[in-house]
């Protein structure tokens, strides 16, 4: 296996990482999946009992692609020689078809990205005879019909590459139009995505919505398309930097986590085409403390292999579509290598990620988050009134995740009323400096409009629970600490000191202060913030001010209108908070697609 250089403290002090480093991870992942090829190398069968629900052969292919597509970032000739071999051997049987809907698609994007990057050393060194049976194999991705999804992109992948190489041009170009015309109606703004019909926020913005339209455009060299797509990340990655923790963790939520450090491939992209609002330094240390931290934390088993999980192997952060080669599509980080040596992404000093520099509670408007971060910790916490997929809960419909938790099975950050934690059709009712809100749906009938206000390590919760019969047991949990943080959840209104209450009457209101932190000594919640809750003279049942005074100055104010909506309390500093109604949005029937 490939030895690991020396740190450079002097070029990354933050990390001690540098090019020669992501060489050298690359070099030791692909040294450490040969021995699990077959005879002819087109499939990687890794060691272990579980099967996708693609079935085996499905992962033996998923094997092949996805380390594929970490060769063709490396550009090895003689690891490409290997490649080439199992491309002959795939195509002349080995493999499953691409078919609607079918795994394989997704795979044929990687084979086919990675035959692009490597043209001439891969593909232009085939025989005519393996080149045709390829892209035979590759063109059923064309018409082959993928998940209303991030799978809209595979097509647009295999077209790119196959346009190039000048097979069936028309069929090609038509799925790159089509692919990047379905995509539109999911762009929301401000450089989000929703990965399909719905809410669904998640690592796929950056991986796949931003990634695949960014390469293709980039290796097309289409001046409009890159503009209007590396635009796009350019207005993402200004959010999207604020969701790695000090210790290098990305935000543990959403589906597909096992992929780990491919969550890094859209900082490098944004380097690679000139559009990021990152500093070279920062885009590297963000990157590369990624990287590191996975790798510190059993990420690769004995043998070099990429396990499923997250640091080590985890079955909870699996999907049925996890197969044992799922883990590879981390390979996508080492987009990296396509930035020269020279280029001052490599040559610059790290500077310190947005959780590092200082306190800061940010609104991000698409997907109603809040984004909660601290510098003396280096904690994010991520507060979430807008993203929902209930097929992979739990890591969408909690109130709020970090970089340093993962969701309990005793439902934290929930609201759970009459032993009901259910939280579905998930109504956005804004976000703006300091705050974020939503409404949600229990059980027929019964609703929590929720708010949260944030300042440092601070958080004030209020959720006002309708439609619940008088007396039902309400009860109102916080973080879930892990090894060397702390959670705290203190009730200020109706509930009791271990976060238990009942209904009244008509809408209830519930209220704490939470804080999850890694300070050794910080100072009492009571401290830093008051919180007053009161009914208005004169106004209807289940009608609620809540005012929030700082002690390092500030007041705000909200009123829960009794039906779902919030608006700013009267008289108050606030920011504008339009009161929002309305029904939730929800998919069409049917399946959505996975990766």
């Amino acid at each position: 296996m490939p030895v690991e250089p020396a740190e450079d403290r002097s070029l990354s002090p933050y990390t001690g990482r540098t090019r020669a480093h992501w060489e050298a991870a690359a070099d030791s992942l692909l040294a450490a999946v040969a021995p699990y090829a077959t005879d002819d190398q087109a499939l990687y069968h890794f060691p272990g009992d579980r099967t996708s629900s693609a079935g085996r052969l499905s992962d033996g292919l998923e094997g092949y692609a996805r380390t594929l597509l970490l060769a063709g970032f490396r550009r090895d000739e003689k690891v490409l020689e290997r490649y080439a071999r199992g491309l002959a051997a795939g195509t002349a049987g080995a493999w499953p078809r691409v078919e609607d809907r079918s795994q394989p698609l997704v795979e044929a994007a990687s084979i086919a990205l990675a035959l692009r990057l490597t043209r001439p050393l891969l593909w232009d060194r085939l025989d005519d005879g393996v080149r045709q049976r390829a892209a035979e194999w590759l063109g059923d991705a064309l018409t082959a019909e993928p998940w209303p999804c991030n799978w809209e992109l595979f097509p647009v992948t295999v077209g790119g590459f196959l346009q190039e190489v000048g097979w069936e041009p028309e069929a090609s170009r038509a799925a790159i139009d089509r692919g990047l015309e379905r995509i539109e109606q999911w762009y929301l703004g401000d450089g989000w995505y929703t990965d399909g019909h719905g809410r669904k926020f998640d690592y796929y913005n950056g991986w796949a919505m931003h990634l695949y339209p960014v390469l293709h455009a980039w290796l097309a060299d289409d001046a409009r398309l890159l503009d209007l797509y590396a635009g796009r990340l350019e207005a993402h990655l200004g959010d999207y930097a604020r969701l790695f923790g000090g210790d290098g963790a990305p935000m543990l939520q959403g589906r597909s986590l096992t992929y780990r450090f491919a969550a890094t491939a859209p900082l490098w992209l944004g380097a690679l085409t000139g559009r990021t609002p990152l500093s070279p330094g920062e885009t590297r240390r963000l990157a590369s403390g990624a990287l590191r931290y996975f790798l510190d934390r059993g990420a690769v088993d004995g043998n070099g292999l990429l396990g499923l999980g997250w640091h080590g192997p985890d079955e909870a952060f699996l999907q049925h579509y996890s197969g044992p080669a799922s883990p590879y599509w981390a390979s996508k980080a080492f987009v990296a290598l396509l930035l020269p040596a020279e280029h001052e992404v490599w040559t610059a000093a790290e500077e310190p990620g947005p959780a590092e520099r200082a306190d800061a509670v940010t609104p991000v408007g698409p997907p109603n988050w809040l984004i909660q971060s601290t510098c003396s910790d280096g904690l994010v916490r991520l507060h979430n009134h807008g993203s929902e997929d209930v097929r992979y809960d739990p890591y969408y419909t909690r109130l709020a995740y970090s970089t340093v938790t993962a969701p309990s099975p005793s439902y934290d950050n929930s609201v759970v009323v009459g032993g009901d934690a259910s939280r579905t059709g998930i109504v956005p009712l804004g976000v703006g400096e300091g705050w974020a809100a939503s409404r949600h749906t229990v059980s027929e009938g019964v609703e929590v409009t929720s708010l949260v206000v944030a300042r440092g390590a601070v958080e004030v919760r209020a959720h006002l629970v309708s439609g619940a019969d008088p007396g039902t047991p309400v009860r109102v949990t916080g973080w879930a600490a892990s090894d060397g943080t702390r959670s705290e959840l203190l009730p200020v209104h109706g509930l009791s000191a271990t976060g238990e209450g009942v209904t009244g009457d008509g809408a209830s209101l519930f209220a704490v202060l939470a804080r999850l932190t890694a300070d050794r000594d910080p100072l009492p919640l009571t401290d830093l913030v008051s919180v007053r809750v009161a009914t208005p003279e004169g106004a209807a049942a289940g009608v609620y001010d809540v005012t929030v005074t700082w002690t390092a100055g500030g007041t705000t104010g909200f009123r829960f209108d009794g039906h779902g909506g919030i608006a700013p309390w009267p008289g108050t500093a606030s920011p504008a908070f339009p009161t929002v109604r309305g029904g939730a949005e929800t998919d069409p029937p049917g399946q959505g697609g996975v990766s």
